[in-house]
C-alpha cells in the first residue's frame, strides 16, 4: 500500500491470540484468517514501555494491562525484553506499593513474558522475590495478586536449588495449608501447586521433614472434607496435585523397603523377637528366658516356625530380600502391636492345622508387602500427567499399615477357602493380587468400604468372574462361526468408522504441556458436520464444547499429508526418555499438513482419547485404524453379534464341517399334483 515507513506497521491476526505476522509464521496464515493492520511489535514494546513508565496511574494501568495482553505473543515478547522491559517490571514490583488492578496486570504481564524462556528465573533480584512472597503472605491483598504470585513462586522452585530454598524458608508451609483453607478454589490449586513443587525439589530428608510436619497439621483430614469430599469433584490438575501427594507419601516407605534386614542390629533382633513374644508368651506363662540355653533356643525355633519363618534357626534371614526389605519386618510388628487379637487368632489358628494345610504368617506377610508395593507403585518416579489417586488414601492415617493389616486377614480367609496347602502358596497369593486389584479399581471411599468389598469378593467370586472373562474371550472356534464371524467384520468395522468421525465432530479439549510445568492452558479442536474441514482454537476453563464458529483456525483435511505419533512428534523431539516423559510419549501425536509440511501438536488427555482421534484422522486420510481400541472394539461388537445370531442354537454342537447335501431323486413323480384334486 506503499506506506511511508513501513517498518512501523505489522500485520496481526484480529481472531484469538492476536499474534503478529513475522517472516517465520507468514506461511501458517489460512485462506479466510482476518488479519489486521497496526503498529509493529518494536514500536508497540517502545510505547508501551514509555507507558508503564507513566506518572499518570491510568496511563500507566492501561499500558500494564495492554502489556499482560500483548506478551503472549513471542515476537512482542522479544522487542520488550531488549529494550530491557523486565527491569522497568522489577521496578514497579519493588518500589510500588499497590496491591490491586495495577499489580495484577505487572505480574500478570511478567507471568507471560518468562513463559517463552528467553530469559532464566535465576536472574530475579532477591528485593522482587521478597515482594512476591511479601503477598504470598499478606492478608489484605488482591485474590488474583496472590494467585500469580503463588504460581511465580511454582515457576521458580524448580530452576535452581537456590530459588527453592529461598521459597521454601520465605513461605512457611503454615501459609500454604492457610491458602489451601480459602473457598477461592483457583487460590486453593496454586497453593497445591506450589507445594508440591516444593516437595518434588526437596531432597529425601527435606520431603520427609515436609511430611511430617504436614501430617501433624492434619492436612489428610483437610483434603479428605473439603477437597475430595467437597460439592465440586476436584477437577484435572487438581487430581494430578493429589496424586503426586499420595505418591510422594507412599514413597517414604522406599527407603525401608530397599533396607535388608540387619542380623547385628540390636534394634530390629528386638522388633523379631516381639513378634513371637506377642504370639506366644502370655503373662501366665513362663518365660523362655528361665530355660538352658539350648532349650531356649529349640523352643524360639519351633516358635518361629509356627510363625511362618521358613528360616526359622535365623529368621532374619527371611527378611535379607529387599524389597520388602525391613517394610515387611515394620508392617508385621504393626499388626501384631494395633491388633493383637487377630494377630494372636492367625498365628495360633494357623499353628493348630495340620503342617501341610497352616498358612505360613511371615512368608505371606513378606510376600503380601511386595504385591501391595508393586500395586501402589511405591518407589516409583511420579508421573507428570497421572490422576489415579484413591480417595481412601486421604481418609486414613498410616495408609500402608492399615491396608496391611486388612490383606494379611484377606490372605488367610481366602487359603482356607482355596483349601491350601503349602504347595499352593503362589496360587493363594496371586488371587489376593486380583482381589486387592478389583476392588481398588471400584475407588471405594474409605478402607472400611474397601475391606467390605475385598472380603465380598471371595474365592468363588473370583472364579466366577474368571469364568465369565474367559467365556468372553474364547467365543465358539468352530469353521462356521470363523466364517460368519468374518463376514460381519466390513459392516462392523464401518460401524467403528462412523463412530470415530462423530466423536471428531464432538470435538475435544486439549492441554498445552511446557518442558517446564503443567500448563492449565487449553485448546478446543473438532472436526466439520461435513468431514471436510478441522477447526481449533484457544479457549478458557471450563468451556466444555465451544460452537464450530468460535474456533478461528482451520485445516482442510485435503491437505492433511500424514499423522505422527509419540517420538516421532516435533514437540516430542526434545523431550528426555527418562520414565516420567513415557506416559507424554503415548498421549502426543501430531497431523502434518499443507505443501510446507505444518504440523498442528496435540497431547491427548488420555489413552482412550489417543485411540478415537488416531483412528478417526487415519479414516480422513483413507487409511485403516490401527489402534488397540478399534480392535477392542470391534472384539465386542462381533461378540455381541455373534451371542445375538447363535441364541437359537445354545446347546446345540455346531458341526466343524456342514452336513452332506443328498443326491437329487432320480424322478420328481412325488410331486402332489393340485389339478388331479380339483377335477
Amino acid at each position: 500500500w506503499s506506506l511511508p515507513n513501513a517498518e512501523r506497521y505489522a500485520l496481526q491476526y484480529a481472531d484469538g491470540r492476536q499474534t503478529y505476522i513475522t517472516e517465520s509464521n507468514r506461511g501458517e496464515i489460512k485462506n479466510g484468517s482476518i488479519l489486521r493492520l497496526t503498529t509493529s511489535p518494536d514500536q508497540e514494546a517502545e510505547r508501551l514501555y514509555s507507558g508503564i513508565q507513566s506518572n499518570n496511574s491510568d496511563v500507566k494501568t492501561d499500558s500494564l494491562k495492554k502489556l499482560a495482553s500483548l506478551s503472549q505473543d513471542v515476537t512482542f515478547a522479544q522487542e520488550f525484553i531488549n529494550r530491557n522491559g523486565l527491569k522497568q517490571i522489577f521496578y514497579i514490583v519493588e518500589e510500588g506499593n499497590n496491591t490491586g488492578e495495577m499489580l495484577a496486570h505487572t505480574l500478570k504481564a511478567f507471568m507471560e513474558l518468562m513463559e517463552h524462556d528467553f530469559v532464566s528465573w535465576e536472574i530475579l533480584s532477591a528485593a522482587f522475590i521478597k515482594k512476591i512472597v511479601s503477598y504470598v503472605n499478606m492478608n489484605v491483598v488482591d485474590a488474583s495478586v496472590q494467585q500469580l504470585s503463588l504460581s511465580i513462586l511454582e515457576n521458580m522452585v524448580p530452576t535452581s536449588r537456590l530459588l527453592f530454598e529461598l521459597v521454601k524458608k520465605e513461605v512457611t508451609l503454615d501459609r500454604l495449608l492457610t491458602h489451601l483453607q480459602a473457598t477461592n478454589a483457583e487460590l486453593q490449586l496454586k497453593a497445591m501447586a506450589l507445594l508440591i513443587a516444593l516437595l518434588l525439589a526437596a531432597t529425601d530428608a527435606e520431603r520427609r521433614d515436609m511430611m511430617e510436619y504436614l501430617r501433624e497439621k492434619n492436612i489428610r483430614q483437610f483434603i479428605h472434607k473439603n477437597i475430595i469430599h467437597s460439592s465440586e469433584p476436584p477437577g484435572d490438575e487438581m487430581a494430578h496435585y493429589l496424586y503426586v501427594l499420595q505418591s510422594v507419601s507412599l514413597n517414604l516407605c522406599e527407603c525401608r523397603m530397599r533396607t535388608p534386614m540387619d542380623p547385628y542390629s540390636q534394634e530390629q533382633r528386638e522388633l523379631l523377637q516381639s513378634l513371637r513374644q506377642t504370639a506366644f508368651e502370655s503373662e501366665g506363662e513362663v518365660p523362655a528366658s528361665n530355660f538352658s540355653t539350648e532349650r531356649r533356643r529349640s523352643l524360639c525355633a519351633k516358635e518361629f516356625r509356627k510363625l511362618g519363618f521358613m528360616n526359622n534357626s535365623n529368621p532374619a534371614e527371611d527378611l535379607r530380600r529387599a524389597p520388602p526389605g525391613l517394610l515387611a519386618l515394620d508392617n508385621m510388628v504393626y499388626f501384631s502391636r494395633h491388633t493383637p487379637n487377630a494377630y494372636s487368632r492367625f498365628v495360633l489358628e494357623n499353628s493348630s492345622r495340620e503342617d501341610k494345610h497352616e498358612c505360613p504368617f511371615a512368608r505371606s506377610s513378606i510376600q503380601l508387602t511386595l504385591i501391595l508395593c508393586e500395586i501402589l507403585h511405591v518407589g516409583e518416579p511420579c508421573s507428570e500427567t497421572a490422576q489415579a489417586f484413591y480417595p481412601m488414601f486421604f481418609g486414613q492415617d498410616h495408609f500402608f499399615e492399615e491396608l496391611f493389616c486388612i490383606c494379611i486377614q484377606l490372605v488367610n480367609k481366602t487359603w482356607k477357602e482355596m483349601r491350601a496347602t503349602q504347595e499352593d502358596f503362589d496360587k493363594v497369593l496371586q488371587v489376593v493380587r486380583e482381589q486387592i486389584t478389583r476392588t481398588l479399581s471400584l475407588k471405594p471411599t474409605s478402607l472400611e468400604l474397601f475391606k467390605t468389598r475385598v472380603n465380598a469378593l471371595n474365592y468363588s467370586e473370583i472364579l466366577k468372574l474368571r469364568q465369565t472373562e474367559r467365556l468372553h474371550q474364547e467365543e465358539t472356534l468352530a469353521v462356521p462361526v470363523l466364517e460368519l464371524r468374518e463376514r460381519l467384520k466390513p459392516e462392523l468395522m464401518e460401524l467403528i468408522r462412523q463412530q470415530r468421525l462423530l466423536h471428531l465432530c464432538e470435538g475435544t479439549l486439549f492441554r498445552k504441556i511446557s518442558s517446564r510445568r503443567r500448563q492449565d492452558k487449553l485448546w478446543y479442536c473438532r472436526l466439520s458436520p461435513n468431514h471436510k474441514v478441522l477447526h481449533y482454537g484457544d479457549v478458557e476453563e471450563g468451556v466444555n464444547s465451544p460452537p464450530i464458529e468460535s474456533l478461528p483456525e482451520k485445516i482442510p483435511v485435503a491437505d492433511m499429508k500424514m499423522l505422527l505419533a509419540g517420538k516421532e512428534c516435533p514437540h516430542m523431539k526434545e523431550k528426555s526418555s527418562g520414565k516420567q516423559n513415557k506416559d507424554i510419549l503415548e498421549l502426543a501425536f501430531s497431523i502434518v499438513y499443507d505443501v510446507e509440511e505444518y504440523c498442528l501438536n496435540f497431547i491427548a488427555p488420555s489413552r482412550y482419547e489417543v485411540s478415537l482421534w488416531m483412528d478417526g484422522l487415519n479414516v480422513l486420510l483413507g487409511k485403516e485404524m490401527t489402534s488397540e481400541r478399534t480392535q477392542r472394539d470391534l472384539d465386542v461388537l462381533l461378540s455381541m453379534e455373534l451371542k445375538l445370531r447363535l441364541l437359537d442354537l445354545e446347546n446345540i454342537s455346531i458341526p466343524d464341517t456342514p452336513p452332506p447335501v443328498p443326491k437329487p431323486p432320480s424322478n420328481l413323480n412325488f410331486c402332489y399334483d393340485f389339478r388331479h384334486a380339483e377335477q
